[in-house]
């Protein structure tokens, strides 16, 4: 199966429930992501309609199970089931997160923090450099969101993921309103985390909704549930007027709308990218 090309457009993360809709779909530019390992199996239906919208647009994939800054290093089993799905998909761009969720065997249902220092930065490196050898491929990496202050950093975020950068050859995948959130929480200045990042890493941008704990006043939440706030936008806008159009996911897992719902949302990312597209020809 030959992939189609990727273009420097805005993609949703595709829901079983709009399969039908996803394949029939035409916009210009369109392209979606989904997470592997709901498709790391031999056959069945779920994958047929992965294959099928895959022949129409690009797809990524959008790991949220590697664990690569645990303690342990990737699933060997797991990483071959990747392999096998990326050959099968030839997806665009393979995904995973600056997190953790497993140890000595257990898996935990959350994408959890790390200290920003040489110990995690080493064993990152470790596990990045296995996973991009076994996939034969680059991956990018997404920051986390940020809920507690922890005072074991050594490093910023932005210099941190910069030095992964340098050492793997990995890109980056920013999550805009995980960087919102983060700032809202831990008082960190968004726009200037934005402006520390390695513009020629970035290959993918996420877009997302959050919420208010309702249990802790003033705590946000990556929650997936929203529509993309406009402080959100904003700080869109100020990246990719930096660092130029790049593919932009908007992320939607949970109170799900309909798919018209969700284009919609997605032109106005498209809008964005196109009018910087515009500039540059200008």
């Amino acid at each position: 199966m030959k992939a189609p090309r990727m273009h420097t457009g805005a993609g949703l993360g595709l829901k079983p429930r709009h399969f039908d809709l996803a394949l029939a779909s035409d916009a210009p530019g369109l392209w979606f992501e989904v997470h592997p390992e709901n498709y790391m199996m031999d056959g069945g239906p779920r994958l047929a309609w992965l294959e099928a919208v895959r022949g129409r647009h690009p797809v990524a994939l959008h790991g949220v199970s590697l664990s690569l800054a645990g303690p342990d290093a990737p699933d060997p089993q797991h990483l071959r089931r990747l392999a096998a799905l990326a050959e099968r998909i030839e997806p665009v761009l393979v995904s995973e997160h600056l997190a953790w969720s497993r140890a000595d065997g257990r898996y935990f249902p959350d994408l959890l923090p790390v200290p920003r220092n040489s110990t995690t930065l080493q064993r990152l490196v470790s596990h990045i450099t296995q996973t991009q050898d076994t996939l034969k491929r680059r991956i990018v990496l997404e920051n986390p969101s940020h809920y507690l202050h922890m005072d074991a950093h050594t490093w910023s975020e932005p210099e941190f993921l910069a030095e992964l950068v340098r050492r793997t050859g990995c890109g980056l995948l920013v999550d805009v309103n995980n960087v919102h959130v983060s700032a809202a929480n831990i008082g960190i200045d968004a726009v200037a985390y934005l402006a520390q990042l390695p513009a020629d890493a970035i290959e993918e941008i996420h877009l997302a909704g959050h919420s208010s704990d309702q249990s802790l006043p003033g705590l946000l939440v990556d929650s997936h549930d929203a529509a993309i706030a406009p402080a959100v936008w904003q700080l869109y806008r100020t990246l990719v007027g930096r660092i130029g159009p790049r593919p932009t996911l908007i992320e939607r897992d949970g109170n799900i709308p309909e798919f018209e719902v969700l284009l919609d949302e997605r032109e106005i990312a498209q809008q964005v990218l196109d009018g910087l597209s515009q500039e540059q020809a200008a």
